[in-house]
């Protein structure tokens, strides 16, 4: 069962969406040849950034691109410009999104609608200027503007009076099972994002789609 706690039997008055894997497909392969020295795998990149002393203070917005940029090519011995990384650190958003915008259109004349991301300075500017689908989102909550990251109770709180809602008139949904089992823990239907055909079955028993 995707809910945690089980499913509610109504309508939620304001539902919550992560960005990544829930509405933008993430490749990270394409990172390979890029954003690590050769012989390395996306995977191996990926590692070693989240392990990084500074990914915090990156991801939680104490640290600007420019110095990301820097700390980032020192660590992997990279031959790139600051557009060059951008462009790099930017190609894993796919243009094409899992969920459809029209899908965003709909709900946003039944609920109140917010994006809730752990994400980078870097990402949220690709994504305010490339994907139109966050124009039906009027509260954006990104990890970098807000000095706190999922699964932290601080960045949910902030969403919830951002949207003028209470925890127990809210749904959260998440790829990352951890995220949507803290959002149930502070009292909101927390959805486990595991396939759109899954979430949009659940809005249409819901009467949202």
């Amino acid at each position: 069962m995707p809910f945690l706690p089980p499913p509610p039997d109504n309508a939620p008055r304001a539902i919550i969406f992560d960005i990544g894997r829930v509405i933008i497909r993430v490749d990270i392969s394409r990172w390979s040849g890029t954003l690590g020295p050769a012989g390395k795998s996306h995977l191996q990149i990926l590692r070693e950034l989240e392990a990084d002393p500074r990914w915090a203070d990156w991801q939680e917005g104490r640290m600007n691109p420019h110095d990301w940029h820097a700390h980032v090519c020192e660590k992997f011995q990279l031959p790139l410009d600051f557009e060059q990384f951008c462009a790099a650190w930017n190609s894993v958003l796919d243009p094409v999104t899992i969920l459809p915008d029209h899908l965003f259109e709909r709900l946003a004349t039944k609920c109140r609608l917010a994006l809730l991301s752990n994400t980078d300075p870097i990402h949220v500017a690709h994504i305010e200027a490339a994907f139109p689908f966050v124009r039906h989102f009027p509260a954006r909550v990104y990890s970098c503007r807000i000095g706190s990251t999922k699964p932290s109770p601080v960045i949910f709180h902030h969403t919830l009076r951002e949207l003028d809602a209470l925890p127990e008139e809210a749904m959260f949904i998440d790829d990352i099972h951890e995220h949507a089992m803290a959002a149930a823990a502070i009292g909101m239907a927390g959805f486990h994002f595991t396939s759109a055909e899954d979430l949009l079955a659940e809005f249409s028993r819901l009467g949202l789609a």
